[in-house]
This record gives structure tokens, C-alpha cells and sequence, in this order.
């Protein structure tokens, strides 16, 4: 299992029957890959789709895509309204969930996610929406990018939003930012908790016990 199904997977476990969740580009798309069907989770697309599912092998329509502009399909019964109602329902604190990417989480649990200075990233803006109007936000993201820690003390890249995500899931840990730190909650398979302390620059509060994903 490669390091983004671990946290596909995982993650997929936070979905709660009957939610509507918006996921961001890239690896968050992966965790629908995993929610059991029968749980009837709504998948909100901000382009102006909720009931997004799977990929139209062969049915690509240009006018169906992800914030990220790659081809999405629908599931029967599927609404679509334009991008000024879609940051309605995101504005308006009526998600559930997001599940975004993340490049760089503090130790106060900050997101950086939206822009890499001098490089173009497809579909930015949305992301700082999110992360201020759902009511519950995830970061799936890789513990660590080109050998470099990707939970920080502090960001070096901008910001996306001055609100603390509630969960941070990677191949390596499930970490939960609180008042206090952040709190180490569980440990990927097969990795101990000196590696997960040397793959990371930020603080960590570790609890006595401490157990492994259950994926």
C-alpha cells in the first residue's frame, strides 16, 4: 500500500454518513475511492456540483470538472447551480467537511496550501473559503515533500486561513492541533515514533498511549 492509499484510507474513516464534503484537488479526490457507497455521502464539487462521483472513463464533458479542472462524473440525482451558489452553501457554514491538500501545517495548526510563490497552482482561492467555512477541516498531505518536513513551527509559504484545521492525516501519523500543541494521536503502519519525531520540524505532544492506524 503506497503512502497516499494510507491516507486515503484513514481518512476516509472521518466521513460521516449522510455529510456533504468537499474534496480538494489531488489526493483528497482519492478518499471517495474508499467511503462505503451505502453511507449516502454528498461529494460537493466549488465549480457547482453536489453528488460528484468517479471518474467518466470515455464520457469526459468539458463541462463537468474538479476545482482542478480534471473531468469528474456525476451520480444520478446530482444537483449543479453556478460557482456564486456553490461558495453560497461553503460560505454559508453548510459543509460538513473538507479534505484539502496541504503544503506546510504549523505548530498552531495552520494551513498553507493555496499558492507556492512564482509557480501557478490550478484552482486557487477556493481553499481559503474552506478551510473558513466548513465545519470540519482535514489535511491529507504527505509527512514529508523532497526529504523536507512538511509539519512546521512556523509556514514559509503564505497562509491560507487564520483558522486551525481540526485533523491532519499522513502516511506516518495522525496528528490533532489543540490549544495545547499538536497531539500525536496515532502512528502509521509499521513506522515508530522515532522516525515520525525525525521526519518532523514542528513540536509534538505525545501521549502515553499511543496506537497504530486501523486501515
Amino acid at each position: 500500500m503506497n503512502a497516499k492509499e494510507i491516507i486515503a484510507r484513514r481518512i476516509a474513516q472521518e466521513v460521516a454518513p449522510g455529510s456533504l464534503v468537499n474534496l480538494g484537488i489531488g489526493l483528497p479526490t482519492m478518499v471517495a475511492q474508499y467511503v462505503d457507497k451505502d453511507n449516502y455521502v454528498f461529494f460537493q464539487s466549488e465549480n457547482g456540483v453536489i453528488g460528484v462521483g468517479g471518474f467518466p472513463e470515455g464520457m469526459e464533458n468539458p463541462s463537468l470538472t474538479d476545482a482542478g479542472g480534471s473531468f469528474i462524473g456525476v451520480l444520478p440525482g446530482a444537483a449543479a447551480f453556478d460557482s456564486a451558489f456553490s461558495f453560497g452553501l461553503i460560505r454559508g457554514g453548510h459543509l460538513d467537511m473538507t479534505i484539502l491538500g496541504g503544503l506546510q501545517v504549523d505548530e498552531q495548526g495552520h494551513l498553507a496550501n493555496w499558492i507556492i510563490p512564482g509557480k501557478m497552482v490550478p484552482g486557487m482561492g477556493g481553499a481559503m473559503d474552506l478551510v473558513a467555512g466548513a465545519k470540519r477541516v482535514i489535511v491529507a498531505m504527505t509527512h514529508t515533500a523532497k526529504g523536507n518536513a512538511k509539519l512546521v513551527k512556523s509556514l514559509a509559504f503564505p497562509i491560507t486561513a487564520e483558522r486551525r484545521v481540526d485533523l491532519i492525516v499522513t502516511e506516518k501519523a495522525v496528528i490533532e492541533p489543540t490549544e495545547e500543541g499538536l497531539l500525536l494521536k496515532e502512528l502509521g503502519p509499521g513506522c515508530t515514533l522515532d522516525e515520525v519525531l525525525s521526519l518532523t520540524d514542528a513540536t509534538l505532544i505525545i501521549p502515553d498511549d499511543l496506537p497504530y492506524m486501523q486501515i
